[in-house]
């Protein structure tokens, strides 16, 4: 079984920076994509970056490339970050980290098979 808990959010003024953890466990988590994905109050869960086993292959959504980072640390527990600059208001949205049985990374939320709980980011203008 495969248990993801978000951490990092917060309360920030529009421009600020956040760094957002997922830490996995399980036996073989360390061979598994990641993926974060966020939802914001009356909308859809949307992609927001996603990182293959090894962190050498990375994908963005569009409107988070050049200003989130995603990368992993393998070494001992597995851990994702998602590393967020030049916040917008727009980014407010609660979190979540997801992973699937497959070393390929997808950026469809319905091919992942596993959810953290989500950590709220708020943005203020």
């Amino acid at each position: 079984q495969v248990h993801l808990v978000e951490s990092g959010g917060g309360l920030v003024q529009a421009g600020d920076s956040l760094r957002l953890s997922c830490a996995a466990s399980g036996r073989t988590v360390g061979f598994y994509a990641v993926g974060w994905f966020r939802q914001a109050p009356g909308k859809e869960r949307e992609f927001v970056a996603a990182i293959n086993w090894s962190g050498r292959s990375t994908d963005y959504a569009d409107s988070m490339k050049g200003r989130f980072t995603i990368s992993r640390d393998n070494a001992r527990n597995t851990t994702v970050y998602l590393e967020m600059n030049s916040l917008k208001p727009e980014d407010t949205a609660v979190y979540y980290c997801a992973t699937r049985r497959n070393v390929a990374i997808v950026t469809e939320g319905a091919e992942y098979e596993f959810w953290g709980q989500g950590t709220q980011v708020t943005v203020s203008s």
